[in-house]
């Protein structure tokens, strides 16, 4: 790889905010992990490395805070000495996959550290300057690395509201090409992701075909269906299929590819 993208983001608050704020992050981090099929997430508490900034009295306010965070968020977690961040004590989310591997990919550290050498201050109900506190978080960590390990938990077969293609339309007959027109259209008016197969080959070979590409949906038509303003629905990994009308199969399309209200 020539580069990579993470979700890095940093958060200034105030000693009395460092639990909330970590309570808020390992919630959202929990929903987003579940949004794409990750359940099985542990928790480790990463304390302070042989090298590292700051004084022993900072180090043991800055891992004080994070250990009573963690706990106000009911995460259990284990505890993984001298890897934290050379500014910070860090706790690690590790996910476990479809076949059993485990992937740090989340983090939270809390940073007495460096908002002191950006010499960073607020005014505080005072009216006097205090030295806040900066939460690192990161979610997915790299982008790169979290599809490819999101492909793996899926196998590829994502499910509808995140698959990349999420309907094939497949005509039978040159007879149905004006029509596809027609469902593709509905289709991305509905905000639907759909492309089109009016290759001049049997109607098995392109469902094999599009089967092993993993799309959720493929809507077959024929003449038939042209006529009657149709199309037959075919779930991926099922032989049965389904004939709707065309705003009928549009419609529940667009209702199971909601993304997750989280």
């Amino acid at each position: 790889m020539r580069g990579f993208t993470q979700d890095d983001a940093h958060i200034f608050c105030t000693d009395d905010d460092i639990t909330q704020e970590s309570v808020r992050f390992c919630d959202l981090l929990r929903a987003i992990y579940h949004d794409f099929g990750f359940d099985e997430v542990t928790v480790k508490f990463s304390d302070r490395p042989a090298v590292r900034a700051g004084s022993d009295a900072v180090w043991d306010r800055a891992e004080a805070a994070l250990k009573g965070a963690v706990e106000a968020a009911g995460l259990p977690y284990t505890l993984n000495p001298g890897e934290g961040a050379f500014y910070g004590p860090k706790l690690e989310f590790v996910l476990r996959d479809a076949i059993g591997r485990d992937w740090q990919c989340g983090t939270l550290q809390v940073d007495f550290v460096l908002p002191e050498r950006l010499d960073a201050t607020y005014v505080g109900e005072d009216g006097q300057k205090h030295r806040p506190v900066m939460l690192h978080r990161a979610i997915l960590g790299s982008f790169e690395r979290f599809i490819g390990i999101l492909i793996e938990q899926h196998a590829g077969r994502f499910p509808l509201w995140l698959a990349p293609v999420q309907a094939m339309v497949a005509t039978i007959t040159r007879d149905a090409d004006a029509y596809a027109d027609d469902v593709v259209a509905a289709c991305r008016a509905a905000g639907l992701r759909v492309e089109v197969d009016r290759r001049n080959e049997k109607i098995n070979y392109k469902v094999r075909e599009h089967s092993l590409a993993k799309v959720p949906a493929l809507l077959v038509i024929g003449k038939r269906e042209a006529e009657n303003r149709q199309v037959a629905l075919r779930r991926l990994g099922g032989d049965a299929q389904e004939v709707l009308d065309l705003q009928d199969a549009v419609s529940r399309l667009t209702a199971e590819a909601a993304p997750p209200a989280s």
